[in-house]
């Protein structure tokens, strides 16, 4: 999928892993703050607006945050253009919690053409290749087959395995909290790889959380965007603002400002 910046775009945003639930509405609150304070005319959701999705009729729970998101949502797409990639917990948004949030469907990877420059654009959870078991996992989950046998499950019973799932996460999280040899990085060689594929100079990313500037190769660079986290201490959120002009990048803190009273 390629995107060609329209020609009234003079800032875009990206952002991605803000791992939304109603559990942790200062988060949902920073979304808010954020989306009436940007000044970009066009916003990139790279994957994992929500902590899980199991499907477009949670659109009906009244008592959760998908509702409040979309809305959000919605309302800002009457003045910024929306783009939301799916990441690897929410895989299965559908057509119809694109449609409710006002936003294009991102297809994962694409090229943004701004300023004269391909971007390259993914969530990153498809290139840690040194992680077999998740990208296994990823295969299996990723084919129509599971898919359609998920989402044929009542929504109740949909829910409960998200809970499980999120347990059995938290549990490794813990276990491996003083470690880092869980955390692997995006595989360079698919890195350049893809780029090439895309004859894209930069890479723009999400997934591991840990923000930061890297060069790949001689010629490009890796930028790794920031997850949301307004309940952890120090609280984390945001923004990789690019002016188009220019080709420049840079990072805005977002945290300080969905935290003033």
């Amino acid at each position: 999928m390629e995107i060609t910046a329209a020609p009234h775009w003079q800032t875009v945003d990206f952002i991605s892993d803000l791992h939304l639930q109603s559990q942790e509405p200062k988060t949902i609150t920073a979304l808010a703050v954020y989306l009436a304070q940007t000044p970009a005319q066009a916003v990139f959701v790279l994957g994992d607006l929500f902590e899980v999705w199991v499907g477009d009729d949670s659109l009906l729970l009244e008592d959760g945050a998908q509702q409040a998101v979309a809305r959000l949502l919605h309302q800002a797409s009457a003045r910024v253009d929306l783009f939301i990639m799916c990441g690897n917990r929410d895989f299965l948004m559908g057509d119809q919690l694109i449609a409710a949030c006002g936003a294009q469907r991102l297809e994962d990877p694409s090229v943004l053409y701004a300023g004269g420059i391909r971007w390259l654009l993914t969530h990153g959870d498809a290139l840690c290749l040194a992680d077999a078991p998740y990208q296994a996992f990823r295969a299996q989950v990723r084919s129509q087959a599971w898919q359609q046998a998920f989402l044929s499950q009542p929504l109740p019973q949909r829910l409960a395995l998200a809970r499980q799932m999120r347990s059995q996460s938290e549990a490794q999280k813990q276990q491996f909290a003083h470690s880092q040899a869980h955390w692997i990085d995006l595989d360079q060689a698919a890195c350049l790889a893809l780029l090439a594929d895309h004859r894209a100079d930069h890479l723009i990313h999400g997934h591991t959380h840990q923000p930061a500037r890297h060069d790949v190769g001689s010629a490009h660079t890796r930028w790794v965007l920031s997850d949301w986290d307004l309940h952890a201490n120090p609280t984390r959120a945001q923004a990789l603002r690019l002016q188009v002009a220019n080709g420049l990048l840079e990072r805005v803190d977002l945290a300080t400002a969905a935290s003033a009273p």
